[in-house]
């Protein structure tokens, strides 16, 4: 299981690829596959069949994963794209802007 220093709720910034520069929410991680779903991003479009009867067919717009290392946390205080430090307060391990110093 690889590790990842970025999770659900997450804004970040696409670094690289067809969506570079545009940002949005994580809405999944897969830390096995080393990918991220991120929201408004890396739109994909996928033919269904209707599986029940009555339900819908056609094309349906989705996003797909992209790899985790083409994204980058956005600080929420500086709103700058960050690398995430580890801090250690009170016994318990916080994540820290590299640029600001905010706790994350």
């Amino acid at each position: 299981m690889n590790k990842m220093s970025i999770k659900k709720d997450d804004l970040v910034v696409v670094l690289s690829g067809k969506d570079a520069g545009k940002q949005g929410k994580v809405l999944a991680t897969q830390p096995a596959a080393g990918k991220v779903i991120v929201e408004g991003v890396n739109i994909v479009s996928r033919h269904t069949k209707p599986r029940r009867q009555g339900e819908q067919g056609g094309i349906v717009k989705k996003e797909a994963p992209l790899y985790a290392c083409k994204v980058q946390r956005v600080c929420p205080k500086c709103n700058k794209p960050t690398r995430t430090a580890h801090k250690i307060e009170g016994g318990k391990k916080v994540r820290v802007c590299k640029k600001c110093g905010a706790e994350i």
